[in-house]
């Protein structure tokens, strides 16, 4: 596994573009002796090992896109590809899914029904590769379905997760501000947009902070701010780039509401316009409850009940939760920061890295998960 996630890591390609790393991955399952579907919702693979005896069909996912951002890190496996980097764990999601597919070819005899594995391209981009694999076939006849993501904020040791909402949906918003531009020393003739997109920036810190109720987890950010080209012009085009993450749709609802009529009556005020484009994300990650609850079970079981935790919510977002749309699961987090190897910066960090002995309990977790769940399911059969 560590070899190769070191391989992929030197070897990163972005969303939807992942034509290299597809083949590469194609090519180790078929190694491995798995039955391989390319081209599944774009650059995305599903492979297959069938036991030897009837059973339920079990779904693992994994991803594989990387980031645009240049590695720092002072490693030997540094990216080999100037701005391009694995800085979220899905080299070693992949490389953990590759481990997990050779050890069920090797004791297909040992296990009943399908265990099938999706390689997803494109997480890291809505609309996500999910969507596209799910409409061309991947989960088709799946009973659970199960993904992990190794998390540097957790400690190398810990593994966790919870029952119903988990990760948030995120949202992206964009805002175009046009005022009247004009000379640096001529303010009263134009209308600046530097200060209307100012003031937006404040007036949109009051959905959160004073519209959503407090016991409704929500998030509004603004995280780029363009304007101007030099000190003596006011500008007269502003565009703002920001993200908003929610847990229920009533509130994503009430949010995307609160900012159509801040941004127009914000601009009206001073005498601009602003349209505001606001692009829906993934879903919330919402854990199927008896998956959540078969989690904290194996999981003791798999490691001690020390290392288990349920996690808190989380507001970062993940396309998995498309498939937790069609098919009971769970998404799980393992943990992977540890200062003794340098694996303390947070995900989309240019020195981003992880203990890669995370992949090893990620791997024996999830296939805990599976066998459970088909330990319980042929158990049934049997009573019926």
């Amino acid at each position: 596994m560590v070899a190769w996630r070191r391989y992929l890591h030197q070897h990163p390609e972005l969303s939807f573009q992942e034509k290299e790393t597809s083949r590469w991955i194609a090519a180790r399952l078929r190694e491995i002796g798995c039955e391989v579907k390319e081209g599944i919702g774009g650059y995305g693979i599903v492979a297959s090992v069938r036991g030897e005896k009837p059973g339920p069909a079990i779904a693992l996912r994994t991803d594989f896109d990387a980031l645009p951002i240049q590695d720092e890190k002072k490693t030997d496996y540094i990216s080999t590809v100037p701005g391009v980097m694995h800085a979220c764990g899905h080299d070693a999601h992949t490389a953990t899914m590759l481990a997990i597919a050779a050890f069920y070819q090797a004791n297909k005899d040992q296990f009943a029904g399908e265990r099938r594995f999706l390689f997803q391209p494109a997480e890291e981009v809505s609309p996500g590769g999910a969507i596209g694999m799910i409409n061309d076939g991947a989960i088709d006849g799946i009973d659970a379905v199960y993904g992990v993501h190794l998390w540097t904020p957790f400690p190398y040791g810990t593994v966790a997760t919870r029952s119903g909402p988990f990760m948030a949906a995120p949202d992206e918003i964009y805002i175009d501000i046009t005022g009247k531009g004009g000379h640096g020393a001529l303010p009263h003739e134009t209308v600046d947009a530097v200060l209307v997109g100012s003031a937006l920036v404040q007036a949109l810190q009051t959905i959160v902070s004073r519209s959503v109720n407090p016991l409704d987890p929500s998030v509004v950010t603004i995280g780029s701010f363009h304007a101007g080209s030099t000190a003596n012009v006011i500008a007269e085009r502003c565009r703002l780039v920001g993200t908003v993450r929610t847990f229920s749709e009533d509130v994503r609802a009430f949010v995307r509401g609160r900012l159509e009529a801040i941004v127009s009556h914000t601009a009206s005020m001073y005498g601009a316009q602003a349209s505001l484009e606001y692009r829906d994300g993934y879903p919330t990650v919402v854990n199927d409850a008896k998956e959540a609850e078969r989690f904290f079970k194996v999981a003791v079981e798999a490691f001690d009940a020390e290392s288990v935790k349920e996690s808190t919510l989380i507001m970062a977002g993940e396309d998995f939760a498309y498939y937790l749309r069609e098919v009971p699961g769970c998404f799980m987090f393992v943990g992977a920061g540890n200062p003794e190897c340098g694996a303390t910066f947070p995900h989309h960090h240019p020195r981003f890295d992880i203990d890669e002995r995370a992949m090893l309990k990620s791997a024996k977790l999830m296939v805990a998960m599976a066998e459970d769940f088909a330990a319980e399911a042929l158990s049934g059969e049997s009573e019926g």
